[in-house]
């Protein structure tokens, strides 16, 4: 029984699943957005969501922290310097993921991942909102 069982197995073992991860998240971050499946992307968010919550935190300490799961200074300075100072307001819900279609070879559920870009960003549901209001 799989009861209360957290994450999914994405079809790998322990190791290349927790590297994948990882990887995605670095993506992520040094782009901004990416396109995967809607379970990566699903389980990514967690991961990229506690690396920004480690980055509002500050310090040494946190900063060694996002530094074991991105593997890369210059990313873990990113994170520090341009993403989180974004996000001093809110807690939590940094990242959003929007359907897109399905893969063309195996017909996978696609999804893209991407950051949140403060309060001021707006769904694609709320902008088709305020233009039939406005019209």
């Amino acid at each position: 029984m799989r009861h209360k069982v957290k994450g999914r197995k994405l079809g790998k073992e322990a190791d290349h699943r927790k590297l994948m991860l990882k990887n995605l998240v670095c993506s992520l971050v040094e782009h901004g957005r990416i396109n995967t499946t809607v379970a990566k992307a699903k389980e990514i968010r967690g991961v990229a969501e506690r690396v920004i919550t480690y980055a509002k935190k500050g310090g040494v300490h946190h900063r060694r922290l996002a530094f074991k799961v991105l593997k890369n200074r210059t990313l873990v300075k990113k994170v520090f310097d341009e993403i989180a100072p974004k996000y001093t307001s809110v807690e939590g819900g940094y990242t959003r993921v929007l359907k897109n279609g399905f893969r063309k070879g195996d017909c996978a559920p696609m999804a893209i991942i991407e950051f949140v870009e403060g309060k001021d960003t707006k769904t694609k549901k709320e902008d088709i909102k305020t233009e039939e209001i406005a019209k």
